[in-house]
């Protein structure tokens, strides 16, 4: 286990040499479930929250991440190809779950309302992905029941085989474990709680959002998003 530094919690966006470092580095963290700490004897894998503070501004980061290449499907059955689909638009990355109890369905929520608040040409352009964690249970089906009561009936919903996901995660260091049962016969899903937007202009990843960002901070930003800007 690689010893963990935070850096600082900003107050507002900015560029955190800590956190690109931390990334390059790929430190290893115990994930935290969704509503609950990590079991006993839960493994650790990299995750983008390395040296991220979990604070309600966004962070820009020195080193974007590319797109994932993956390819999985969507609420409708059909195959889904995340770079090619949203190439040349501003899209918001998520990986969480439905049987989520707190963390996921607020995420969702937050964004929905930020992204009411864009001008209308600018909602049609704004891309959000919510790629499970759970796929076993997650199928298309209770994707496209659960997103638009969660978040929005735009939002895109993605599912798969597991280990797809869990390496395209991972090619965003995003870490995710395989859903867990836990003696009370409830399931688990472990995953990073971050939110990536990228830029439709490059195409790239360059600005983090911790679990607790608010929707005023993604209302705020999302403008500048849209046109590939720092926020």
């Amino acid at each position: 286990m690689y010893q963990l530094m935070r850096a600082a919690r900003p107050r507002r966006a900015r560029r955190t040499p800590l956190i690109a470092a931390a990334l390059a580095a790929a430190s290893a963290l115990t994930l935290s479930a969704c509503g609950g700490d990590t079991p006993a004897g839960g493994s650790a894998v990299a995750e983008v929250s390395a040296g991220t503070p979990q604070d309600a501004a966004g962070t820009v980061l020195d080193r974007p991440f590319t797109k994932p290449d993956l390819v999985l499907t969507d609420t409708t059955g059909k195959p889904y190809d995340l770079r090619e689909r949203t190439k040349g638009k501003p899209t918001l990355i998520y990986f969480g779950y439905t049987h989520c109890p707190d963390v996921c369905p607020l995420t969702m929520s937050n964004i929905a309302i930020a992204k009411k608040k864009l001008p209308k040409a600018d909602q049609d352009k704004l891309q959000v992905v919510f790629v499970t964690t759970d796929p076993e249970r997650d199928t298309p089906a209770e994707l496209a029941k659960w997103l638009p009561g969660a978040g929005d009936p735009s939002f895109v919903g993605l599912t798969g085989d597991f280990p797809t996901i869990q390496a395209g995660a991972r090619q965003m260091g995003i870490g995710i474990d395989p859903p867990k049962k836990e003696k009370d016969g409830s399931v688990v899903s472990m995953h990073g709680a971050q939110v990536i937007a990228f830029s439709p202009t490059t195409d790239q990843g360059y600005v983090l959002y911790g679990e607790s960002t608010p929707w005023e901070t993604y209302a705020k930003d999302l403008p500048k998003i849209v046109k590939g800007e720092n926020p």
